[in-house]
């Protein structure tokens, strides 16, 4: 059968065809409504959505993390699903791949979760407290800042520098968060000072 459309016909049909597309994903259709009534419940239909902030990179993009079981209810969580936060200002719900497989960065079992301290002369870590880890650094921060701090350079001028410690802060954070700890070490003295921008 030879069907012959000229270029007018042609945009016709396909005008036409268009129109009942849209008409059809608009609402307007039964066949629309007959495929809608059968539609499968979504994977994350009872997750826990929750919102955070990707922590690879100084870019500091929003994820969403779906979890099944609430851990407000003393349920164990899983996390099931990663995706980019749309409404996050800095990525607008895109991910890069390191972002995207999120997911294996948290299950994985080797991820560290707790603090491990390996005593002198020891060859294995030991589980400690986040007290325990956070007295212990206080101390001996306070020890070395006692002990190696410049009030005064050679010539009398005040300088107020401490120089043997360092401090490498997480630049996964919010520009406040950035900007407190920036003063904090700057307070104490503290000259050696970086973020862990691995862009």
């Amino acid at each position: 059968m030879n069907v012959e459309l000229s270029r007018r016909g042609f945009l016709k049909v396909g005008g036409a065809g268009v129109a009942a597309t849209s008409l059809g994903a608009m609402g307007f259709s039964e066949a629309e409504a007959a495929v809608a009534a059968h539609v499968r419940p979504l994977k994350l239909a009872n997750t826990t959505e929750t919102r955070n902030t990707c922590p690879y990179c100084s870019v500091a993009c929003g994820v969403i993390l779906y979890a099944k079981g609430d851990v407000r209810k003393g349920e164990r969580a899983e996390i099931i699903h990663v995706e980019g936060d749309a409404d996050h200002p800095t990525n607008l719900g895109t991910l890069c791949p390191k972002g995207a497989a999120l997911k294996d960065f948290i299950q994985a079992p080797t991820r560290l979760q707790h603090p491990m301290w390996r005593k002198p002369g020891s060859d294995r870590f030991e589980r400690i407290s986040w007290d325990q880890a956070l007295d212990r650094i206080a101390r001996l921060m306070k020890e070395d800042r006692d002990a190696n701090f410049v009030a005064k350079n050679e010539a009398g001028v005040p300088v107020n520098r401490w120089t043997t410690t360092g401090f490498l802060a997480a630049s996964a954070t919010t520009n406040e968060t950035a900007w407190a700890t920036f003063k904090v070490v700057k307070a104490l003295g503290i000259v050696g000072f970086d973020n862990q921008a691995r862009v």
